[in-house]
């Protein structure tokens, strides 16, 4: 069985940052592996700009930021397999492979970074009624036919959800020659960025229906219409509020979920809230020398951040194989729990060992409603340290803290860091 220091599961944008991160604090023995037939993951299809403003200062379409890593793996000559699926991970970091040249293998690792990003949640999952014509599709199966198979779902869309990519999926049907007629988005707050609001349907005139779904679909053969209802706070349709549309498509964008059946089969521990393995300072998981980072960890808003957590598994990966397999030291000393309460939904790390951590920590959040002139606050135990007024809040977008290592390791007694979100 042949064996390697890091194994990178994924070759999308957190794969990659890893992988690079990785390299180049001084471990070779890397594989990259990759199920579809080239790397850059998802941002292959994004065609739109908006990429990059973090990370490189500009502004670049998902291709071209992908290539910037993806040429940075190569003049790193990081090993990397495509068409090749990861069946499964033991918990002692066997990885099972196969693909069509060597079918099924095994390999060894020392260490194991997840990347496997997040896929579309289904119809099945929404409970619509109606039966199961032709033009019903995910938004992002339909990105990709129109962006990189050049086939148009149809002519006349309507788009039930409003995530980034059902947002984005109206101005790129719209510039086709589409007619979007209307996005509907059962919660009563959208649940994509801002500004793809503003530029994806405000500058086009697509109208938004918040507290809105489908309630029927019509059509056998092909999609011939939807009926969308208002719904209450039970989120059931209020009588009197149906209107029909006439389309031939129905994109559906309902949310993401991380693709995380190989991380259960590792026995990772996953997050109710998220559905992403929990993971301490390092992003690494229960399992020791697991490490995940990405969509597979928790859904992100910007690809930059996803790069940036990325770079840190790699760069505590790296460190976990010089450790325990150089001094033998494992990972100890005290525990410090972080929790997410009062509007905060999760947070990322969920724990932190102090020693370990670095002087900062960034802990990303996401909250559960939309909160106007809030603050977030930061307890450390009961005390409150951090207390920091926002205008908005939104469940579309990531929020942060920075955690300072001086301040928990002179806080005695410090056994719980609490996040939430207070009117005043």
């Amino acid at each position: 069985m042949k064996s390697y220091d890091i194994i990178v599961i994924g070759g999308g944008p957190a794969g990659l940052a890893a992988a690079i991160a990785a390299k180049k604090e001084g471990i070779d023995s890397i594989l990259m592996i990759e199920r579809d037939n080239l790397l850059g993951g998802i941002l292959n299809q994004c065609i739109h700009n908006g990429f990059g403003l973090h990370t490189f200062k500009e502004e670049l379409t998902g291709p071209e930021y992908a290539t910037r890593f993806i040429e940075q793996a190569l003049d790193l000559d990081i090993e990397y397999k495509l068409h090749t699926m990861v069946c499964d991970i033991s918990p002692d970091k066997v990885v099972t492979v196969m693909n069509r040249e060597e079918g099924m293998v095994q390999y060894q690792a020392k260490a194991v970074i997840l990347a496997m990003g997040c896929r579309e949640r289904p119809r099945g999952a929404l409970n619509i009624p109606g039966y199961r014509p032709a033009g019903i599709y995910s938004a992002g199966t339909a990105q990709r036919l129109v962006n990189m198979e050049g086939y148009m779902p149809g002519k006349k869309c309507v788009i039930l959800g409003s995530g980034d990519i059902g947002l984005i999926m109206a101005r790129r049907m719209t510039f086709e020659g589409a007619e979007v007629k209307v996005v509907a988005e059962v919660m009563p707050f959208s649940g994509g960025l801002k500004r793809n609001i503003v530029q994806c349907l405000d500058d086009f005139d697509i109208p938004l229906l918040l507290s809105h779904t489908v309630v029927d679909i019509e059509g056998r053969d092909r999609l011939e219409a939807v009926t969308i209802a208002e719904v209450g706070p039970d989120r059931k349709p209020i009588p009197g509020t149906f209107q029909r549309y006439e389309c031939d498509t129905l994109l559906l964008s309902c949310g993401l979920i991380p693709e995380n059946e190989l991380s259960k089969q590792a026995e990772v521990e996953l997050s109710p809230i998220t559905s992403g393995p929990i993971v301490d300072e390092s992003l690494e998981t229960n399992v020791e020398g697991i490490f995940a980072c990405g969509n597979v960890l928790h859904v992100h808003d910007l690809v930059d951040y996803v790069s940036e957590e990325a770079a840190l598994a790699g760069k505590n990966a790296a460190a976990y194989v010089r450790e325990r397999f150089g001094t033998g030291k494992a990972k100890g000393g005290k525990v410090v729990k972080i929790e997410a309460t009062d509007g905060a939904r999760y947070t990322v790390p969920s724990s932190i060992h102090v020693e370990n951590m670095a002087d900062l920590l960034t802990v990303r959040f996401r909250v559960g409603a939309v909160f106007q002139n809030s603050f977030i606050s930061v307890y450390f135990n009961d005390e409150r340290k951090m207390h920091r007024k926002k205008q908005i809040m939104a469940p579309g977008e990531m929020e942060q803290i920075i955690l300072k290592k001086k301040d928990i390791e002179g806080y005695d007694g410090l056994e719980t860091i609490t996040v939430k979100i207070e009117a005043e």
